[in-house]
């Protein structure tokens, strides 16, 4: 296997391909999720595709589950389609096979442990560092399973891992989940799900004092961001974004992903 494909073991002094953005781009980094298999069986590699052309920094590839806690109703729509378009993991990473040979954006599984346990844990990190993945977002992986189970397996294919934080995370847990992650963390803007219009007079305290506290990760922050400004002014508190709802919607009754994504990535990027 080699580099363009994945470093399934990274040596002591090889970087990741999130570290690696990180360390070149300081601030304003752009990660944009989008549902396997959605709007279409075969979307996901156009929408990739379409995403590193006009502007992601990161690409959040969402694995459609049945019941996904965490995602609020657009996201959990697309789920349900990709899943009716016949999406699963074996399926996935059928597509993803040879998608190294023209995407060079660092690319995030997320997802939920029922499915990858369904799948074999072992075997789904195996098969996600075999094809080029680069870390994974595992919503309801509880921090003391993953340092004793899941961790090692984890570090062995060379994935970074993202934890998720959100503004009654207690600084202490904020402190421990910082350090168990690598690659970045989500501070997830409220207590919420995905795409809500919950609360959001509090983000710049928070967004404060998570800056305050000098964490190891870069942060990026799940918010309801659509449009540029609300992106740029986020990006004063944060290292950068992530937008899934809203992308979500642009794709939802789209003909041409290409021309649905550039004219969304605009809006945010101008």
């Amino acid at each position: 296997m080699n580099d363009e494909t994945q470093c399934l073991k990274l040596g002591p002094n090889k970087m990741s391909r999130l570290q690696q953005l990180f360390q070149t781009k300081k601030s304003g980094i752009l990660n944009i999720y989008c549902t396997a298999g959605f709007p279409q069986p075969d979307s996901t590699l156009p929408v990739m595709r379409a995403l590193q052309e006009y502007g992601a920094d990161i690409i959040e590839l969402g694995m459609p589950f049945s019941d996904p806690l965490a995602d609020g109703p657009v996201i959990q729509h697309s789920s349900s389609v990709a899943i009716a378009n016949g999406m699963t993991i074996r399926n996935l990473f059928e597509q993803l096979k040879e998608f190294r040979k023209e995407i060079h954006l660092p690319v995030v599984l997320m997802g939920y442990m029922n499915a990858v346990l369904q799948y074999g844990f072992e075997k789904f990190c195996a098969d996600a560092a075999a094809v080029g993945v680069d870390g994974l977002i595992l919503p309801d992986l509880p921090e003391f399973e993953f340092e004793t189970m899941y961790r090692p397996i984890i570090e062995q294919h060379g994935l970074d891992f993202i934890f998720l934080v959100t503004p009654e995370t207690s600084p202490e847990r904020i402190r421990k989940l910082d350090s168990l992650s690598s690659g970045f963390l989500y501070a997830v803007s409220s207590s919420s799900t995905t795409g809500s219009n919950g609360e959001q007079a509090d983000i710049t305290n928070y967004l404060g004092q998570l800056r305050a506290m000098a964490l190891k990760n870069p942060i990026l922050v799940g918010v309801n961001i659509r449009a540029k400004f609300s992106f740029d002014t986020l990006c004063l508190l944060a290292d950068g974004g992530i937008i899934g709802s809203a992308y979500i919607r642009a794709l939802e009754n789209s003909q041409d992903v290409n021309a649905s994504t550039k004219t969304f990535l605009s809006s945010i990027r101008g």
